[in-house]
């Protein structure tokens, strides 16, 4: 058996990511949709020239107004738990260094030695106890970036080292999930910037979870690969031996929280439990539930056993993006059987990301490109999709994105 052909098993957590009546509320929306063949929708079809996802200034507007100004997801909680964990990554352009200080904190810096500005440390998790030493001229940092060391002094000369050490930005952690604000010297809100959206997100209880795996995975621009994120309506004709199998297509309740949406998707193993009293309908095992935290942050089995979290930003140009792909778990495995599931849901959620999403992904960005069309079309039953794209214009734009929640 292949990762690609494993389906996972859809296990309940057993917690409350939704209360009882709003998961049985979303439950009442996903069976009607069944039983008529709809989904939720837009008012209107969307176009959005071809322009939008090909020309590089507009990715560089959007870098530097979005993504060097609002709070980034850059990684969970729970792959750096322990004091002395660190987390080294490069995020739109930006080498960044997240360590856990001693006193339980975790801060971000720049992953750059104020000597010559070489990288202090590959990317990569580890656990430093004494700090960093930068491999050029063996600089030392503390946790809290503060020059702990000069090799030769003496003959260096005399500055003030406490103007030199790393560069801070600013850092935050809500609901299991960190987050990073790319400019120094830049305050993020991240309770305004989660809005109404929070509480849902501390009911997910991610930040007990444990960590079991993360996944790099390259694609193509950042909009893109967005779009895909944002529909079923792909499910049935690019996944139909994965993702097809355990979800319909084209069945979804969209909510959506200022910048932020919910997608949650009709599983089929609601079609059995539809003919069962309303009762004895279990919504952890039904509803394919989904966060997608603006602009490249999505939680996908907030319900169950395991989570697979997935944090798509844009690359160092145009035309690429990076993934990171986390899987974490309720309760750590206890056996090897369970052991062995962990291991092939992770690989199955990475595989047909890798083989069947972003492989069709960067088709689409080739095909962008050779086409004489002047705008992409997305459709009414695309709807988080047109959300994202809203989001982004607004920004884009100066205009407000939050104080609305809109069904």
């Amino acid at each position: 058996m292949t990762a690609i052909d494993h389906v996972p098993q859809y296990l309940a957590g057993g917690h409350a990511a939704l209360t009882r009546d709003e998961a049985m509320a979303i439950m009442d929306r996903l069976v009607e949709h069944l039983r008529n063949g709809t989904t939720d929708q837009a008012a209107a079809p969307l176009e959005i020239p071809i322009s939008y996802y090909l020309d590089p200034e507009q990715w560089q507007r959007e870098v530097t107004e979005v993504f060097y100004k609002i709070p980034l997801p850059v990684c969970t909680s729970a792959e750096v738990a322990q004091v002395g964990d660190y987390k080294a990554l490069r995020v739109v352009g930006k080498e960044i260094i997240l360590v856990r200080g001693r006193d339980g904190h975790l801060r971000a810096m720049l992953n750059v030695c104020r000597h010559r500005a070489m990288k202090l440390v590959p990317e990569g998790c580890g656990n430093s106890r004494r700090g960093f030493v930068c491999q050029y001229h063996a600089w030392s940092y503390d946790h809290e970036g503060r020059l702990t060391g000069v090799p030769g002094e003496d003959t260096f000369g005399e500055f003030e080292k406490d103007d030199y050490g790393l560069v801070r930005l600013a850092c935050e952690e809500r609901a299991g999930i960190v987050y990073v604000c790319l400019t120094p010297g830049r305050e993020m809100d991240i309770d305004a910037w989660l809005g109404p959206v929070l509480p849902y997100l501390e009911a997910l209880e991610l930040d007990k979870c444990t960590h079991f795996v993360t996944k790099e995975l390259p694609g193509p621009n950042w909009k893109v690969t967005l779009d895909g994120y944002l529909e079923s309506y792909h499910f049935g004709a690019l996944h139909p031996n994965t993702v097809a199998l355990t979800n319909h297509a084209n069945r979804a309740t969209n909510d959506r929280f200022g910048p932020h949406v919910r997608n949650v998707f009709a599983l089929r193993t609601l079609d059995a439990m539809m003919d069962k009293p309303r009762e004895e309908w279990d919504p952890a095992v039904a509803m394919g539930l989904v966060y997608w935290i603006f602009p490249g942050m999505s939680i996908a089995g907030g319900m169950r056993e395991r989570t697979v979290i997935s944090i798509m930003l844009p690359g160092d140009s145009w035309g690429e993006s990076m993934t990171w792909q986390t899987t974490l778990l309720r309760t750590p495995p206890q056996t090897e059987e369970q052991m062995t599931e962990a291991e092939k849901t992770a690989e199955w959620f990475f595989a047909a990301f890798r083989d069947e999403d972003y492989t069709a992904q960067t088709d689409v960005q080739n095909g962008l490109q050779s086409i004489p069309d002047k705008h992409m079309i997305i459709g009414r039953n695309e709807i988080a999709v047109q959300y994202a794209h809203d989001t982004l214009a607004r920004l884009l734009d100066g205009r407000p994105v939050h104080g609305e929640r809109t069904i």
